[in-house]
């Protein structure tokens, strides 16, 4: 089954779950997204990591690494978009 976590960074604190679910609520969280134009980044494992926390919930410190490659990931792919 799907699942989906949604993720903000505001750059003062670690990032926090803003949205998460599986099945219909994943596909409708990815739907939403794409419509803001927020990158989409597919890794499993870090979504089952992910998935433990509550919503408003920062990240643990054992995961900056792996969130911190995706933002900037995410922000190199934004500053080339036509």
């Amino acid at each position: 089954m799907k699942k989906a976590i949604a993720l903000k960074y505001d750059y003062s604190t670690a990032p926090t779950v803003t949205a998460k679910g599986s099945g219909l609520l994943a596909e409708k969280i990815m739907e939403v997204a794409k419509e803001n134009d927020v990158v989409l980044h597919q890794s499993p494992e870090l979504v089952e990591m992910l998935s433990t926390l509550e919503l408003g919930e920062e990240i643990p410190e054992t995961l900056y690494l792996a969130v911190a490659e995706i933002i900037a990931f995410a922000h190199k792919i934004k500053d080339h978009q036509w």
